[in-house]
């Protein structure tokens, strides 16, 4: 039987920070399954930073939306009907997959969530593609030796806050920058972190030259006026991961540039930009079970904004650019039936 859903498609592109406009909510129906297809209803829905530059009619490492096209979202959720031999009824599963109540899948593009392992909401998080992003992205792009010092911006976010943690495990001064005291308050006290910086009420040239002795690595999540304040402060040597720049994606006119980069000559450092589909699926799952692994032993925390309804999503992906959140944002669309 065909099934009934709802799910969200761009309405239209935004210019400047997208709005409630940009989205329309429509009931469709679902074609009946394919061999080797998979019905998944959602149980949880990611929103993050990179869906905004998809909005945009411009050329990128991931194609743009079409103005009236669904809108695609990494997902946790129940197999409701298979017609793929890797896939029963009542498996969990995440995938790229819809703003949608169901999405109808490729089985290739599935994987199977570990119910036992944590809660099936971390497969979007701390054990999904943030913090395969973070792991990846620090020790292989910013490569930290004990004793360095590593500075991360957006540091209370779903990848800051891991990137951090695991350059705590590894012997590094590590200093999260946020905006806002109480995100300070989760990362040097229930995170590790040797300080916290307030960029909306501090100076943050001046607070790191207080709080290091110069930058050895840099894990980039923001770009803009955060990344300006930290970049006469690397050190020789230095690497930096480009792994965001949330600070920008809403710009009408990108600014020029790059007018710093010759400050590298000086340090001979080394400014390097990566996306998590850069490494294999073996390397992916090297990632999770490293990161479960630390979990189990309480030597990794996380925190999850949960927005609950799929009505509510553009007002979850809206809240990234107001900084609500505190780790992981996501969109609870469903209960596990068993």
């Amino acid at each position: 039987m065909a099934t009934e859903t709802r799910q969200w498609l761009l309405q239209s592109r935004p210019r400047g920070e997208p709005t409630t406009e940009n989205f329309e909510l429509r009931r469709v129906e679902l074609p009946d399954l394919d061999d080797r297809e998979v019905l998944v209803r959602t149980l949880y829905q990611s929103v993050d930073p990179y869906m905004r530059w998809r909005m945009r009619d411009a050329e990128s490492y991931a194609e743009p939306w079409d103005v009236g096209e669904p809108m695609r979202a990494r997902v946790v959720g129940e197999v409701v009907a298979s017609r793929h031999a890797d896939f029963a009824e009542g498996d969990v599963v995440t995938g790229n997959l819809l703003w949608a109540e169901h999405a109808v899948a490729d089985g290739g593009d599935l994987r199977t969530v570990d119910p036992s392992r944590a809660p099936v909401s971390t497969a979007l998080g701390v054990l999904g593609m943030p913090g395969i992003t973070a792991y990846h992205g620090l020790l292989d792009v910013g490569d930290p030796s004990p004793g360095e010092t590593v500075v991360v911006s957006a540091a209370a976010g779903a990848v800051g806050s891991v990137v951090g943690q695991i350059a705590r495990l590894g012997g590094c001064h590590v200093v999260g920058i946020a905006g806002a005291d109480e995100k300070l308050d989760w990362l040097t006290g229930e995170l590790g972190f040797d300080a916290g910086i307030n960029y909306a009420t501090e100076d943050v040239r001046a607070r790191l030259r207080e709080e290091t002795d110069g930058v050895d690595v840099y894990f980039d999540n923001v770009g803009g006026e955060v990344t300006d304040a930290v970049w006469p402060l690397l050190n020789v040597r230095c690497r930096v991961a480009v792994c965001g720049q949330i600070a920008l994606y809403n710009a009408t006119d990108q600014p020029t540039g790059p007018r710093k980069f010759g400050g590298l000559i000086e340090t001979r450092g080394r400014v390097e930009g990566f996306l998590v589909s850069d490494y294999s699926r073996d390397q992916q799952s090297e990632a999770v079970a490293q990161l479960a692994e630390w979990i189990a032993a309480d030597d990794l925390r996380y925190r999850e904004n949960v927005v609950e309804g799929l009505e509510n999503a553009p007002e979850a992906f809206l809240g990234l650019f107001d900084g609500v959140n505190v780790g992981k944002q996501l969109v609870q669309v469903a209960s596990r039936s068993s």
